[in-house]
């Protein structure tokens, strides 16, 4: 009887083992298949080097985590300790390296980050380089050397060709000459997101932040319809909620928050409204 129960259970072991095995061999990066299906995605913009925040954020709900190395004091070394601390958990990492180089997104995605967001893609050259950072050979130019990013990601045989399937390649299209060449630069093959800088944009317009400009609303629209015609989903930044429901109509897929500094004072303001509690003004302050 007991050899019986030890042979049972050392099968059922041996058939959960196989069925996990083979779950993990067919698992697909969530965002690029909801991008694929017509969904929207949204995604927390990570500023503190927290890896609590990045637990915090699957534990919320979102889709991914943006890990900001661009605007923010982030360094390689702490957006590792983030993309380590979302394993278990169903939120995915993807980091915005500060420049489009090979070099960066390849560090970006050997510390196990699963899409990388290159900033001032404004030619279809620029594009090609991106898509190319984030394939192994033949199919690009991804050196490797992905034992920490096979650490976060232990899929069964070859972490490489998991890569090249799953990898999110996401271009931001922030500059006025990007605009003028957006047919150009969606016609490369590879690209899984355009995302619209709208900040950027509007400086590059000569705007200054004036993002209800006509000649703002236009360009934003040139790169949506640019983005239907080549289909390739299309991103943007959000504000608020109240703003969700036109840009999913406008064509919008992916999504940024704000960050998580401005989501803890929106979210304290209330609270500290009641009290009568402020902050120092601006405007009345002393710099020094």
């Amino acid at each position: 009887m007991l050899k019986y129960s030890f042979s049972a259970a050392l099968a059922l072991l041996t058939s959960v083992g196989a069925a996990q095995l083979s779950a993990q061999s067919e698992w697909k990066n969530p965002v690029k298949e909801a991008l694929r299906e017509g969904k929207p995605v949204i995604g927390l913009t990570v500023t503190v080097p927290s890896p609590d925040i990045a637990v915090q954020a699957g534990e919320s709900g979102f889709d991914f985590i943006w890990i900001e190395m661009e605007h923010s004091p982030i360094t390689l070394e702490s957006a590792h300790a983030m993309v380590v601390a979302t394993r278990g958990s169903k939120v995915v990492p993807i980091i915005r390296v500060p420049v489009n180089e090979l070099w960066m997104a390849k560090r970006a995605m050997d510390v196990g980050a699963l899409g990388v967001i290159f900033p001032f893609t404004s030619t279809p050259e620029l594009a090609a380089q991106a898509v190319a950072a984030c394939r192994y050979p033949p199919l690009g130019k991804r050196g490797s050397g992905h034992g920490l990013a096979s650490m976060r990601w232990p899929v069964p045989g070859e972490y490489n060709d998991f890569a090249d399937d799953n990898v999110l390649v996401i271009i931001i299209i922030e500059q006025a000459s990007a605009v003028d060449r957006i047919d150009e630069i969606l016609s490369v093959p590879g690209i899984d997101v355009a995302y619209i800088g709208t900040s950027d944009l509007s400086y590059s317009l000569g705007l200054r932040g004036k993002m209800d400009d006509p000649r703002h609303r236009d360009a934003v629209a040139k790169v949506v319809a640019a983005a239907k015609k080549h289909k390739v989903p299309v991103g943007r930044p959000v504000g608020s909620a109240a703003q969700i429901p036109d840009f999913v109509k406008q064509g919008f897929q992916f999504f940024q928050t704000p960050s998580d500094l401005s989501l803890i004072n929106t979210g304290a303001r209330p609270l500290l409204d009641a009290l009568g509690k402020k902050g120092p003004d601006p405007k009345t302050r002393p710099m020094y």
